[in-house]
């Protein structure tokens, strides 16, 4: 029998649920960082090990670079979560996080947009 896996796929789902709660807690029409503050504490709540506003190093050709880029969160040290809180997600968004991923060799990413109506929207990357 073939089994599907999920890179991270446990750690993914449990990030989702904190970001549902938050959403069915608070709603749409917030800034950015009040669902930060929000998903902070449902993350500690939910015992989700995270780093808010982790600052990752980027790499070129196999280079760091000095330039760097601060995540919305790492969280489990392999998953960038990047917040939005927009009518709906644009093509630079999922372009954001797919760069973010290719620049920093982490494999999984998680686009959270607490803006859109009737619920939250979370699309999932995997490099």
């Amino acid at each position: 029998m073939n089994e599907t896996h999920l890179v991270l796929g446990e750690e993914c789902f449990r990030i989702q649920g904190a970001i549902f709660q938050v959403y069915r807690e608070m709603g749409a029409g917030f800034l950015e960082s009040v669902y930060q503050e929000c998903l902070e504490r449902e993350f500690f709540r939910c015992k989700i090990p995270f780093e808010p506003q982790k600052e990752i190093r980027l790499a070129y050709r196999g280079e760091t670079l000095v330039q760097t880029f601060r995540a919305d969160f790492l969280c489990f040290d392999q998953v960038i979560i990047e917040i939005k809180a927009v009518k709906e997600i644009a093509p630079e968004h999922r372009a954001q996080i797919l760069n973010y991923l290719k620049a920093t060799g982490y494999k999984v990413g998680l686009l959270a947009n607490f803006g859109a109506h009737p619920k939250a929207i979370v699309e999932r990357f995997v490099l």
